[in-house]
């Protein structure tokens, strides 16, 4: 079997994705079904078992094709980066109805009723997708139920221009390996989305991310050819430059999105982790 990625391609010896047959060889090829997420955030893990490790995180009204639904469990893909992993089928539901907003706030809430006082059905985070279906009082009314502010929400054609300025709307967010929300969130997840409510988009994993992530940056080590925004990775690691007395980061050490001077951290992790910076991407 060639050596594909997992984590971006959907194969396993008794099944795989219809698009690599030829490529890979399979006991059975499947076209995939389209669904979309129906719950604030749906963990994506490396293997159909609540004891598994999240690989990524799936949001609300995000699309992903479903390859296989057993015990509960779906394989599936995320259409906005690709990746793969397992979710439990009840947070999945039609992708019925053209996506028109996604939310712009940090993270908001899911109302039974288009009121401030009425039930909370569930949060929201950043990015999120939503389908309008009516608006009432201030409220976007969805094709999938519920309401939610509109203010919190932008068309699709709306992005904000400062990645880096939406990353630190997100300081003090707890540490979390796999996160991709605003309750939880690792390195290469806050990245990705600060990006993504600026329109850019951006592989999911820090890895990824160092082979295509914006334009390279030559880097030797002289932090004066950085600018506002560029992605600085190490091994494992990532986060954005701001200025020469500030970085941010989702980190392990401080088990949250914090800041601090990139000189620093990055003496810190070459000390702990005998990692240097090994690239910068300008998004």
């Amino acid at each position: 079997m060639p050596e594909l990625d997992s984590r971006l391609n959907v194969f396993r010896p008794d099944l795989a994705d219809a698009r690599l047959r030829g490529t890979i060889d399979a006991e059975t090829y499947v076209e995939g079904r389209p669904g979309r997420v129906n719950t604030g955030q749906l963990p994506l893990l490396t293997a159909p078992s609540r004891d598994s490790r999240m690989g990524s995180e799936v949001l609300f009204g995000e699309t992903v094709t479903i390859f296989e639904v057993r015990d509960g469990w779906a394989w599936l893909q995320n259409q906005t980066d690709s990746y793969v992993g397992y979710a439990r089928a009840e947070g999945l539901g039609d992708a019925a109805g053209e996506i028109t907003h996604r939310i712009s706030a940090l993270r908001t809430f899911l109302y039974a009723e288009p009121d401030l006082k009425s039930p909370v059905l569930d949060v929201l985070s950043m990015n999120s997708l939503l389908c309008e279906q009516r608006r009432s009082q201030g409220f976007i009314g969805l094709a999938t139920g519920g309401w939610v502010w509109a203010r919190h929400a932008a068309a699709m054609d709306e992005h904000e221009s400062d990645h880096a300025a939406v990353a630190l709307r997100f300081l003090g967010t707890p540490y979390l390996w796999g996160g991709r929300s605003s309750i939880g969130l690792d390195c290469s997840g806050l990245v990705q989305m600060a990006l993504a409510r600026c329109g850019k988009t951006t592989p999911r994993d820090s890895d990824m991310q160092a082979r295509d992530s914006g334009a390279p940056v030559a880097f030797d080590g002289d932090y004066s050819v950085l600018r506002h925004g560029d992605h600085i990775i190490w091994p494992g690691h990532c986060g954005l430059w701001l200025d020469e007395d500030r970085f941010v980061h989702a980190n392990a050490t401080d088990m949250m999105v914090s800041m601090g001077p990139l000189a620093e951290i990055a003496a810190h992790i070459e000390r702990i982790e005998g990692h240097r910076i090994s690239a910068v991407r300008r998004p």
